[in-house]
Protein backbone atom coordinates (compact mmCIF):
# COMPACT_ATOMS: atom_id res chain seq x y z
CA UNK A 1 0.00 0.00 0.00
CA UNK A 2 1.68 2.96 -1.32
CA UNK A 3 -1.35 5.68 -1.20
CA UNK A 4 -3.74 5.32 1.25
CA UNK A 5 -6.75 6.66 -0.42
CA UNK A 6 -6.41 3.68 -2.72
CA UNK A 7 -9.51 2.22 -3.74
CA UNK A 8 -8.39 -1.29 -2.71
CA UNK A 9 -6.65 -0.13 0.44
CA UNK A 10 -9.98 2.19 1.16
CA UNK A 11 -12.37 -1.00 0.32
CA UNK A 12 -10.27 -3.34 2.95
CA UNK A 13 -10.37 -0.62 6.08
CA UNK A 14 -14.14 -0.76 5.46
CA UNK A 15 -14.38 -4.84 5.42
CA UNK A 16 -11.97 -4.82 8.63
CA UNK A 17 -14.17 -2.37 10.01
CA UNK A 18 -17.44 -4.32 9.11
CA UNK A 19 -15.61 -7.96 10.56
CA UNK A 20 -14.60 -6.06 13.79
CA UNK A 21 -17.89 -4.91 14.49
CA UNK A 22 -19.70 -8.05 14.06
CA UNK A 23 -17.98 -9.96 16.74
CA UNK A 24 -19.86 -7.13 18.89
CA UNK A 25 -22.85 -6.89 17.68
CA UNK A 26 -25.24 -8.44 15.05
CA UNK A 27 -25.59 -5.36 12.56
CA UNK A 28 -25.81 -4.90 8.78
CA UNK A 29 -22.38 -5.62 7.10
CA UNK A 30 -21.31 -5.34 3.38
CA UNK A 31 -21.38 -8.13 1.28
CA UNK A 32 -17.72 -8.22 1.30
CA UNK A 33 -17.81 -9.16 4.84
CA UNK A 34 -20.77 -11.45 4.98
CA UNK A 35 -18.88 -13.83 2.23
CA UNK A 36 -15.52 -13.75 4.94
CA UNK A 37 -18.19 -14.63 7.60
CA UNK A 38 -19.69 -17.45 5.76
CA UNK A 39 -16.38 -18.72 5.95
CA UNK A 40 -15.69 -18.19 9.32
CA UNK A 41 -15.36 -21.98 10.29
CA UNK A 42 -12.55 -22.29 8.09
CA UNK A 43 -10.86 -19.57 7.93
CA UNK A 44 -10.64 -19.79 11.87
CA UNK A 45 -9.53 -23.44 11.23
CA UNK A 46 -6.73 -21.48 8.95
CA UNK A 47 -6.00 -19.13 11.56
CA UNK A 48 -5.60 -21.81 14.25
CA UNK A 49 -3.26 -23.97 12.59
CA UNK A 50 -1.14 -21.05 11.62
CA UNK A 51 -0.71 -19.07 15.08
CA UNK A 52 -1.00 -22.43 17.07
CA UNK A 53 -0.21 -20.22 20.31
CA UNK A 54 -3.12 -18.26 20.36
CA UNK A 55 -6.11 -19.70 20.09
CA UNK A 56 -8.87 -17.74 18.47
CA UNK A 57 -10.63 -16.44 21.74
CA UNK A 58 -7.33 -14.83 23.11
CA UNK A 59 -6.26 -13.03 19.74
CA UNK A 60 -6.78 -9.21 19.51
CA UNK A 61 -10.31 -8.90 17.62
CA UNK A 62 -8.69 -6.09 15.33
CA UNK A 63 -5.78 -8.27 13.95
CA UNK A 64 -8.65 -11.41 14.27
CA UNK A 65 -10.17 -9.17 11.71
CA UNK A 66 -7.81 -8.23 9.36
CA UNK A 67 -6.44 -11.71 9.47
CA UNK A 68 -9.78 -13.35 8.74
CA UNK A 69 -10.05 -10.96 5.48
CA UNK A 70 -6.48 -12.01 4.93
CA UNK A 71 -7.26 -15.66 5.26
CA UNK A 72 -10.40 -15.33 2.78
CA UNK A 73 -8.56 -13.45 0.22
CA UNK A 74 -5.53 -15.80 0.23
CA UNK A 75 -6.88 -19.22 0.90
CA UNK A 76 -10.91 -18.51 -0.98
CA UNK A 77 -10.80 -15.59 -3.17
CA UNK A 78 -7.38 -15.56 -4.43
CA UNK A 79 -7.83 -12.37 -6.64
CA UNK A 80 -4.50 -10.53 -5.92
CA UNK A 81 -1.26 -11.69 -5.58
CA UNK A 82 -0.19 -13.26 -1.58
CA UNK A 83 2.40 -10.57 -1.25
CA UNK A 84 0.03 -7.91 -2.46
CA UNK A 85 -2.56 -9.13 0.29
CA UNK A 86 0.41 -9.96 3.01
CA UNK A 87 1.67 -6.38 2.39
CA UNK A 88 -2.31 -5.27 2.87
CA UNK A 89 -2.91 -6.77 5.67
CA UNK A 90 0.15 -5.43 7.56
CA UNK A 91 -0.79 -2.21 6.86
CA UNK A 92 -3.75 -2.70 8.07
CA UNK A 93 -2.70 -3.98 11.06
CA UNK A 94 -0.09 -0.55 11.42
CA UNK A 95 -3.43 1.29 11.46
CA UNK A 96 -5.75 -0.65 13.34
CA UNK A 97 -4.06 -2.25 15.27
CA UNK A 98 -0.85 -2.53 18.38
CA UNK A 99 2.32 -2.39 18.47
CA UNK A 100 3.21 -5.97 17.79
CA UNK A 101 0.01 -6.41 15.34
CA UNK A 102 2.11 -5.89 12.00
CA UNK A 103 4.80 -8.37 13.26
CA UNK A 104 2.06 -10.60 14.63
CA UNK A 105 -0.49 -10.50 11.16
CA UNK A 106 2.91 -10.74 8.96
CA UNK A 107 3.97 -14.35 11.13
CA UNK A 108 0.51 -15.89 11.18
CA UNK A 109 0.20 -15.26 7.52
CA UNK A 110 3.68 -16.66 6.67
CA UNK A 111 3.43 -19.50 8.51
CA UNK A 112 0.09 -20.03 6.61
CA UNK A 113 1.97 -19.24 3.55
CA UNK A 114 4.39 -22.00 4.49
CA UNK A 115 1.84 -24.84 4.79
CA UNK A 116 -0.27 -23.95 2.31
CA UNK A 117 0.43 -26.60 -0.46
CA UNK A 118 -1.03 -24.41 -3.39
CA UNK A 119 1.17 -21.76 -2.49
CA UNK A 120 3.23 -19.57 -4.65
CA UNK A 121 4.13 -16.21 -3.28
Amino acid sequence: MKNPLDPRHTKRQKIVEDLFKIDFHKQRVGDYAKKVILNKDFIDKQIENSATQFPIAKINRVDLAILRLAVYELLIEKSAPKKVIIDEAIELAKEYGGDSSPAFINGALGELIKHDKSSAV
